[in-house]
């Protein structure tokens, strides 16, 4: 795989809604690993005072901003999933916003190592490019499914969420490294201190 444009070396986690990326991700950066969320800009832009705001408000209308000054994303999730061209539309104004600051926060690495958490890597050419190893978290799909869903979503968003993104199967044949996440807590994060050594190994002095 071609390195990332920084010098540091950069690790992508991915993996499908519910699978663990999150949990992943905290122990990764407990163990001293800079982490890059994508999904957490997105939560910055989009927030009250957010930079994308102004944008998303010209694109879809004041309705798609809640009463806090965020955007709603319950309603946007709706309206994406119901309209390709919509979802489209919306990734168009963010995309380039979280690329640009996801680069800031890698160059800016106070860490070994970088983990970059990226949602829909695999689905995403451009960022496969970007990353020096693509780390997949993974889960059997019940397992996802019930995460999901204490979240606060039905099973059929979940479900739908899930038939949305990359099939596990191509998930897994993109993959470096894999993280199953099918037992305990403690199970993760022993394999994430294994991957964790793995990574300070590949990183160098």
């Amino acid at each position: 795989m071609s390195a990332a444009p920084s010098a540091r070396f950069v690790v992508g986690l991915t993996g499908g809604i519910g699978a663990g990326k999150s949990a992943a991700a905290e122990e990764f950066a407990r163990l001293g690993a800079t982490v890059v969320d994508t999904d957490a800009i997105a939560h910055e832009l989009t927030a009250p005072g957010g930079a994308a705001l102004p944008e998303i408000e010209k694109a879809f209308g004041r309705g798609f901003i809640g009463a806090t000054g965020a955007m709603d994303r319950a309603k946007m999730r709706a309206h994406v999933f119901a309209q390709p061209a919509a979802r489209r539309l919306l990734e168009g104004i963010l995309h380039p916003m979280i690329r640009e600051e996801s680069e800031r926060r890698i160059a800016a690495a106070a860490g070994p190592y970088v983990v970059h958490v990226i949602p829909l890597l695999v689905e995403s050419g451009e960022y496969r490019r970007r990353v020096d190893r693509v780390l997949v978290v993974d889960a059997p799909e019940s397992d996802q499914v019930a995460r999901v869903r204490s979240r606060g979503l039905s099973e059929e968003a979940a479900r739908a969420i899930l038939a949305s993104q990359a099939a596990r199967a191509d998930r897994l044949a993109a993959a470096d490294d894999v993280l199953e996440n099918a037992g305990s807590l403690e199970d993760l994060r022993r394999a994430v201190r294994a991957l964790h050594e793995k990574y300070l190994q590949f990183a160098g002095p």
